[in-house]
């Protein structure tokens, strides 16, 4: 997770999902904002939150991921800036 971009009480990240030396077929990514945070839009991917935790998952159109190759999700938010460490799946 990089950030973009970032403003008084916002900010917009982007995050990468790579496949490593075989395809992926659908995968989550998941996080836990550190205080306060929460996702005002997202986009190339669906969310799920439960109080701090953030899952996103793919959309429809971008889960299948070639060898090598990735693919990205953005977003933006609202709090202080926060690059959490994110697990992938």
């Amino acid at each position: 997770m990089r950030t973009i971009n970032s403003w008084p009480g916002g900010f917009q990240s982007e995050v990468t999902v790579s496949a490593g030396s075989s395809a992926v077929n659908g995968w989550t990514v998941n996080w836990t904002w550190p205080g306060g945070q929460s996702i005002s839009s997202l986009w190339n991917g669906t969310q799920s939150v439960s109080g701090s935790s953030v899952t996103v998952r793919n959309a429809p159109y971008n889960g299948s991921i070639a060898a090598g190759s990735s693919t990205t999700f953005g977003f933006t938010a609202n709090g202080s800036a926060a690059t959490p460490s994110v697990t992938c799946s």
